[in-house]
């Protein structure tokens, strides 16, 4: 640049005439030419050296089933690389550098320590070379070492303890040495340094490595650097870019060491044990010390000299913590009222900068606005969040807050920035204030100064309103007509206001007011339609996410009156969705991709309130088959959960010829990327399979695709919860299709499950659900399942396969949990006791059969009760379904099978009553049972009102036994304690109980 500046300046004086100098200046801009080529092809060259890094640098294993070990960087590559990289970053053009960094950062987490612990003296070296040109780039290989480690458990951490034994004197040294020199390449360093030591410090903090003594040493570093000035030539820089300097960097990294050390290490009453000393000693020997400078920096910004957004909003969270502590609020208190009123409350207030993004791009400023990161809004953050927090911890900061707030609201000629100040400061505190001794006064503050803003010529000033309103929306209102006006206002606001933010902020209140007071709800209710279009239309236009919540809440609270509109609102959200996902900043915007899944979630908001109402389902239909198969052409995998739960929506009630389609859509789908998304299509693969069930036999190909779908979860690598909904998948069809003539399915399936539990198998939820399926054909056709068993060998298992799963059902009865578990192990159990030519194996295990029923009959007695007194609702749909979809299956209910077992076998016979049985019961069953297992909300015939019940199967089987076979009979009732007769008698008396409430039609829930 500088030859080109100088080129023109001397044929500018020669009048372009000079021959000579038209050449050499034509010579200079082919070697730019040629330079510039060469920096393209050096950034294209480093940007494929860290693709091959990150891909293949780690050795890998062949996929399962083969042979040919996939592609790796060669070792004698990787040590060429390893022993060049450092002195890379060290003298490469900065254009490379990151790339070369990143570089470095894969190489030392497969690494380090193992194969290359020559990292540190090569580190080591260069760090304490004279030459000052190899620091820089040392210093960032050191920041990756470190980097690698940040996260990283203590335990996990000692090779780079090791490592910084070497380090951190050195670095310390370093900066100490460089603090008074304020030139850019000093700075940068610094700022290296202060992130290194950021990193080791973030998550855990080495007693072992950083004694009092060396951090007394950091914090000394610490406060230099906060407290020295800035050049003053910074302040030529542009404001915007002045955040940027090195000097201000430094600062900020600086800041963000104290806060953090403040916040998780040194501050007593809020760290863990390991900390205790230490937050004393940091709170008493530092923390006051380090206030005062920041206090001094805070002040800087009271008196109108620069301070970037991110070293004010550091400097607020630091005195936001020493808010807790009286050492530190004793020396804040004399300042804190000044730093409310001339600190705070400006930086709430409406600014130049706010207005100008306001006037020229209205909804950038409602994205500022609504995203709190955003570097303008930091401070602001900042400095509520410490408002709040000085009102609710010290008791004379609300009321000083409060009075100053009053005055410039009471004052007519007040600026109009100050009463946007004054209501932000209040609406902010709006928790606090409907908790005390402010509350019976809000209403009245709303009505005078709140109300008439709403009609303000000023666009802020009505969008702060409604944002006020939205604050005080759980307020108790003592006159409906205040309550009427207010909801009345910001209706029209958000219909009629011609500014777009004052509309995103009127339909957030609107909604909140409907959402708290009741009367709101009732006021808006005829004028839902146009509320609803104009939401539409401020979401189209601003794509706010906040706004798609709002819509979904107000679906929720109107959804009688949405399904008038249901289908245009449905068709507005999918036109939305196509314009956000066809943006061309679509792929680089995260905001988009939040905004998506936002009107995703929307729709099915839609669809969900809507089952009930058939016709306008199918009319929904097409539309979201249009979103569905956008996201699918792209495809969008983050949304593929989305559309899934879309789909299952569309199929709950009936399934289209088009919805059949979508079928073997989303199996093309699932051969791509499989396992993953597996579990979420559950729901919708158990509709295919329970809604349509004649369809789906109709066509022999569309059970083979959820088949196929079912044996490769079970066959691949995809993980136990996968595998266990597979199997649930295929015990559901089994016990659906009963009696449908699915035999020749059975021995795929039962060899399907029966397969995976030869291998190795971590949860007893696998191990159960697997077995479940075999049970399941068990009850389906027993001969059939026999002939299955018996003809059915596995390479790694020399057992007789029969033989093994009778084996491994008896051990595992105590592990089938929940309402459905228990239910199909009974009825398989019976049976099993029933079966004419039985094999030898159920000779051998005749003992345990019966145990096993009653056990598992004592599990469903607690499992009963506990629903209908915890769910009194159920009383009326026997066999409901279990809502919670997040439930675990705990280990503590599997205890409580084992201990309720050893008891039964334990107690003396003859001992204990109803009585002491209830209260024996209680010790050993939780609620726990009660929600029952994850998988249940997979329905089947069997958990139906007029399924099978397990009571009258039991017994009518075991009857048959007793009347047909009475040596067997005898076999199996042998065993039996007294305890455990009294037990069964108690079953054939519910059974017969049952038998009569049944045919009375009430329900079965008897305990």
């Amino acid at each position: 640049d500088a030859r080109k500046s100088e080129g023109k300046r001397w044929r500018g004086k020669a009048g372009g005439n000079n021959a000579d100098l038209n050449k050499r200046a034509l010579q200079e801009e082919v070697h730019d030419r040629r330079f510039q080529a060469k920096c393209v092809e050096e950034y294209q060259t480093a940007i494929y050296l860290k693709n091959m890094v990150s891909q293949y640098w780690q050795d890998r294993e062949p996929s399962l089933g083969e042979v040919v070990f996939p592609f790796n960087i060669h070792e004698n590559d990787r040590q060429q690389i390893r022993d060049h990289i450092v002195e890379g970053i060290i003298q490469c053009p900065e254009s490379i550098r990151a790339q070369l960094t990143m570089c470095l950062r894969a190489i030392i987490k497969h690494d380090f320590p193992g194969r290359w612990t020559a990292i540190v003296d090569k580190i080591g070296m260069y760090l304490q070379s004279q030459n000052s040109g190899s620091w820089y780039g040392s210093l960032l290989a050191l920041y990756q070492l470190v980097k690698t480690y940040e996260y990283k458990k203590a335990d996990e951490r000692e090779p780079l303890l090791a490592a910084m034994q070497i380090f951190l004197p050195r670095i310390q040294q370093l900066i100490t040495q460089l603090l008074l020199d304020a030139t850019i390449f000093s700075v940068l360093i610094q700022k290296q340094i202060l992130k290194i030591f950021h990193a080791l410090v973030q998550y855990s903090l080495p007693l072992q490595l950083i004694n009092n003594t060396v951090m007394t040493q950091w914090m000394e570093i610490l406060r230099a650097v906060m407290d020295r000035d800035v050049p003053p030539e910074t302040l030529e820089v542009d404001e915007d870019d002045r955040p940027e300097l090195v000097w201000w960097k430094c600062k900020k990294w600086a800041l963000h060491i104290i806060t953090r050390l403040f916040e998780r290490y040194g501050s007593p009453g809020n760290v863990t044990k390991e900390y205790f000393e230490f937050a004393d000693f940091f709170l008493k020997t530092y923390a006051v010390g380090i206030q005062q400078v920041l206090l001094k920096v805070v002040d800087q910004h009271r008196q109108k000299q620069y301070v970037t957004p991110h070293v004010l909003q550091q400097s607020l969270n630091y005195l936001n913590q020493g808010l807790s502590h009286s050492l530190t609020w004793k020396q804040m208190k004399p300042h804190m009222q000044t730093i409310c009123q001339e600190v705070i409350f400006p930086l709430m207030c409406y600014k130049d900068e706010d207005d100008k993004l306001w006037q020229e791009d209205p909804y950038e400023y409602i994205r500022m606005k609504f995203n709190l990161y955003d570097d303008h809004a930091l401070p602001a953050t900042a400095a509520q969040s410490l408002l709040c927090k000085a009102a609710r911890k010290r008791k004379e900061v609300l009321p000083q807050m409060m009075e100053f707030c009053h005055q410039i609201l009471m004052e007519p000629s007040a600026d109009p920035r100050r009463k946007d100040g004054a209501l932000h400061c209040i609406g902010a505190l709006a928790e606090l204030l409907l908790k005390r001794m402010y509350r019976e006064q809000m209403e009245l503050m709303l009505q005078n100064y709140v109300f008439p803003l709403l009609n303000s010529p000023l666009g802020y000033l009505r969008a702060r309103s409604c944002w006020v309103l939205h604050s005080f929306s759980p307020l108790r209102f003592h006159d409906e007509l205040v309550l009427r006006n207010a909801v009345e206002l910001v209706k029209q606001d958000l219909i009629a206001d011609k500014e777009m933010p004052v509309k995103v902020e009127a339909a957030i209140a609107l909604q909140t007011l409907v959402s708290n007071q009741e009367q709101a709800k009732l006021y808006i209710r005829p004028y839902i339609r146009p509320v609803m279009q104009e939401l539409l239309h401020v979401v189209k236009e601003t794509e706010n996410d906040d706004l798609t919540n709002v819509i979904q809440k107000m679906i929720c609270e109107y959804n009688q009156e949405v399904a008038a509109i249901a289908v245009d609102m449905t068709q507005n959200l999918a036109e939305i969705f196509t314009k956000v996902l066809q943006s061309e900043e679509y792929e680089e915007n995260e905001d988009k991709t939040v905004m998506a899944l936002g009107i995703l979630s929307t729709i099915d908001t839609i669809l969900t309130v809507m089952e009930d109402h058939k016709e306008i389902t199918q009319q929904l239909e097409g539309i979201c088959l249009q979103v569905i198969g956008l996201v699918l052409q792209k495809p969008i995998i983050e949304f593929y959960e989305e559309i899934l739960s879309l789909a299952f929506g569309l199929t709950c009630q009936t399934i289209s010829p088009q919805m059949w389609q979508l079928l073997g859509v989303l199996y093309e789908v699932f051969q791509h990327d499989c396992f993953d998304y597996f579990t979420d299509m559950m729901p919708l693969l158990h509709n295919y399979v329970t809604v349509d069930t004649d369809m789906l036999l109709s066509n022999p190909k569309h059970l083979e695709v959820i088949y196929t779908m079912c044996k490769k979860v079970l066959t691949s690598d995809a993980g136990e919860d996968a595998e266990c909904h597979a199997a649930k998948l295929l015990e559901v069809i089994i016990l659906q299709c009963r009696g449908r003539g699915i035999d020749q399915c059975i021995p795929l399936f039962v060899e399907a499950v029966l397969e995976r539990l030869t291998r190795g198998v971590k949860s007893s939820e696998l191990r159960t659900m697997c077995l479940q399926v075999a049970i399941a054909a068990l009850y389906y056709n027993p001969a059939l399942l026999i002939h299955t068993l018996d003809n059915m060998h596995f390479p790694h298992n020399p057992q007789p396969i029969t033989a093994h799963f009778i084996n491994q059902w008896m051990n595992d009865t105590e592990f089938f949990l929940g309402l459905h578990d228990r239910k199909m192990c009974i009825i398989g159990l019976s049976v099993l006791m029933e079966l004419p030519s039985r094999p030898a194996v159920v000779e051998g295990v005749a003992a345990q059969i019966v145990p096993s029923i009653l056990l598992l009959f004592l599990g469903l007695k607690h499992l009963y009760a506990s629903r209908l007194l915890n769910k009194p609702d159920l009383l009326g749909r026997a066999g409901a379904q279990d809502e919670d979809q997040n439930g675990e299956r705990g280990s503590g209910e599997v205890n409580e099978n084992r201990t309720a077992m050893q008891q039964q076998s334990s107690t003396p016979a003859g001992q204990g009553g109803d009585d002491d049985e209830d209260e024996d019961d209680d010790d050993y069953w939780d609620e726990e049972g009660f929600e029952g297992t994850p998988l249940e909300e997979y329905s089947t015939p069997l958990d139906y009102d007029n399924g099978e019940d397990e009571y009258q199967f039991f017994t009518s089987a075991l009857l048959r036994v007793q009347n047909s076979d009475a040596g067997w009979y005898q076999s199996l009732t042998a065993p039996l304690s007294d305890d455990q007769k009294k037990q069964l008698q108690e079953i054939y008396s519910l059974s017969q109980q049952r038998r009569s409430t049944a045919a009375k039609g009430q329900c079965q829930y008897t305990v």
